[in-house]
């Protein structure tokens, strides 16, 4: 795929258009915020505690990881499992269900390292301004 060329959307009515951004806002209500589609990231490798959830992803504190694991449940996007030792171990692993979030996972993932690429680039081609005294 091209990215430097964009791809033109069909014209769609004004209904089809409303069905759209619904369709986007109920998403992003999902995934909303900076935690949640990292946080998924973290488990796309099989299941992890929370000690190593908050460990992956550096700064999130403890009670906005409790929240977001949560919210990601509740959501049907991720398990979690409770197992019977001394004392309690509990995982968290993604769902069945959060395997639909990989082509957009993927797409991110793609673009972000493009757009970082470009950034980068630009910055190395701004010219240095030099002060002489």
């Amino acid at each position: 795929m091209d990215n430097t060329t964009s791809t033109a959307l069909p014209a769609r009515s004004a209904e089809a258009c409303h069905a759209n951004v619904n369709a986007v806002r109920d998403a992003l209500y999902v995934l909303n915020g900076k935690w949640k589609l990292p946080l998924i990231v973290s488990l796309l490798n099989g299941p992890r505690r929370f000690k190593e959830i908050q460990r992956a992803l550096v700064d999130i504190t403890p009670k906005v990881l409790s929240k977001e694991l949560r919210e990601l449940e509740i959501n049907g996007l991720i398990e979690r499992q409770v197992f019977n030792t001394v004392p309690v171990t509990v995982t968290y692993q993604l769902s069945p269900y959060s395997d639909s979030l990989h082509p957009v996972i993927e797409s991110l993932m793609l673009w972000g390292q493009k757009h970082r690429e470009r950034i980068v680039q630009e910055r190395r081609s701004e010219p240095v301004a030099m002060e002489i005294d």
